[in-house]
């Protein structure tokens, strides 16, 4: 994974990016006492290289590798949450953001995909020549009744 981050004043990158690495695999911001169950060291995200943004002044992009026996088989959703779950909100670090992510093909073949195919899907809906998309409509961001209505209808009638 290729974090951009930017640590807050006064907190060396190496710190940041050995915080991001501990906090998106196995770190947690206190002892935990099933720590010494296991062996942690096995799990651990580490932070292999850290690079200088060119023309962005303290921003760095730090380079994190995860053990594959990290991540549950087949799971998108273990896959981002260990990642991205709770690493965004450090004290050490002014701003963060997951720039790449690379997933070794074996892990990848761990997926089984959905139980049938696109063109199920589109006999289904009835849709063909163009993307399906999918999408939530958050009530909460202002829409008034009748446009929050309208914005659903227009979405479910594709």
């Amino acid at each position: 994974a290729a974090f951009r981050m930017t640590p807050q004043p006064g907190v060396p990158p190496e710190e940041a990016a050995a915080a991001v690495a501990a906090e998106s695999s196995t770190g947690t911001w206190t002892t935990v006492w099933t720590d010494g169950l296991t062996s942690l060291d096995r799990y651990k995200g580490r932070c292999y290289d850290i690079e200088p943004v060119a023309g962005d002044e303290n921003q760095y992009i730090a380079y994190v590798a995860y053990p594959s026996d990290l991540f549950e088989e087949g799971s998108v959703t273990n896959l981002f949450t260990s990642i991205v779950g709770n690493v965004f909100g450090f004290k050490a670090l002014r701003a963060l953001r997951l720039e790449d992510l690379r997933i070794p093909p074996a892990y990848v073949k761990t997926f089984q995909g959905p139980p049938h195919g696109i063109q199920v899907e589109r006999d289904k809906l009835n849709k063909y020549g163009r993307p399906l998309l999918g999408c939530t409509i958050k009530p909460k961001l202002g829409l008034s009744a009748k446009n929050y209505g309208r914005a659903v209808y227009e979405c479910l009638r594709g």
